[in-house]
């Protein structure tokens, strides 16, 4: 369902307001790309300053550009279930083909918070969901045994892992017999999760680079490891440079030097440090992004 490359899309601001034309763009870069899905309003999008009319609008924007074309699997997440259930219940009368919904942040909810709350919010629509695991940000994960046990709500079908620990990622498979779909949520480790029985990635690099995204993942799906273990190493470097700053400061530094973007965050996030710029710009030239 939620098989290949998905695009944790960044959202363009100019003057501190959206950017429609930029997005579009971008869009239509990554599907040229040969992306197979978009993702607007994730972690990378800077959903947690996007007001709710915002968060909707580039919502619709990328169901608008991407109808017909590749999926969309909207960032609804929120550490409120009811603000959740509102947002995903909108991505759904939208068009969207699924929701990603990230672990609650700040709150710190036991196993069995976490538990009802994706069960209420997935039991709100009919969309397939995808569950995010990314305890780095949210201060709390979801266990394996948590996972597997949702895995038997209806439409909660897919997980993002974001933890780069891939025996988290056999766990998983192996107590859903397999049929979670496990998607990547760390760059650096996108390779070894799907040689594991992962099935893609939610990708920020693929933001720049989503035909190298793509054909790695289309190596392995043809049983090519060494193809796809030399488009990974080529990814490497910049896989670790993308995150030498909180994401997503690096890679709209990376899609402004690319001419995609205007090199614009809203606060509390700020532009690239001066530090910072000459390993990410080394990293792009050796790929041919700029």
């Amino acid at each position: 369902m939620f098989e290949g490359v998905y695009v944790a899309a960044a959202t363009p601001f100019t003057h501190n307001e959206l950017d429609e034309k930029a997005f579009r763009e971008l869009i239509r870069f990554l599907i040229n790309g040969g992306v197979s899905g978009i993702v607007p309003c994730g972690t990378t999008g800077e959903s947690p300053t996007l007001s709710h009319k915002e968060h909707n609008r580039v919502i619709e924007i990328a169901v608008d550009e991407c109808k017909g074309k590749v999926k969309v699997l909207a960032g609804t997440g929120s550490n409120s279930t009811a603000e959740a259930v509102s947002l995903s219940q909108h991505a759904e009368q939208t068009g969207v083909d699924g929701v990603l919904l990230t672990t609650p942040y700040y709150n710190k909810p036991t196993q069995e918070g976490l538990y009802e709350h994706y069960k209420t919010i997935a039991e709100s629509i009919k969309i397939p969901v995808m569950l995010y695991n990314v305890p780095s940000r949210a201060s709390v994960g979801i266990s394996v045994e948590t996972i597997v046990r949702l895995f038997d709500v209806k439409n909660i079908v897919a997980i993002k892992e974001a933890t780069a620990d891939l025996n988290r990622t056999s766990q998983i498979l192996q107590g859903t017999k397999h049929k979670m779909e496990v998607l990547s949520g760390d760059d650096a480790t996108n390779l070894p999760l799907m040689a594991l029985g992962g099935v893609g990635m939610v990708s920020v690099i693929a933001n720049i680079a989503p035909k190298l995204c793509s054909d790695m993942v289309k190596a392995m799906n043809n049983n090519d490891l060494k193809q796809a273990q030399e488009i990974h190493y080529k990814l490497l470097d910049l896989s670790n440079s993308l995150f030498t700053e909180t994401n997503p400061i690096p890679v709209k530094y990376a899609l402004t030097k690319m001419g995609i973007f205007q090199n614009e965050l809203r606060l509390p996030l700020v532009p690239l440090s001066k530090q910072a710029q000459p390993i990410l710009d080394h990293d792009l030239k050796s790929l041919g992004l700029i």
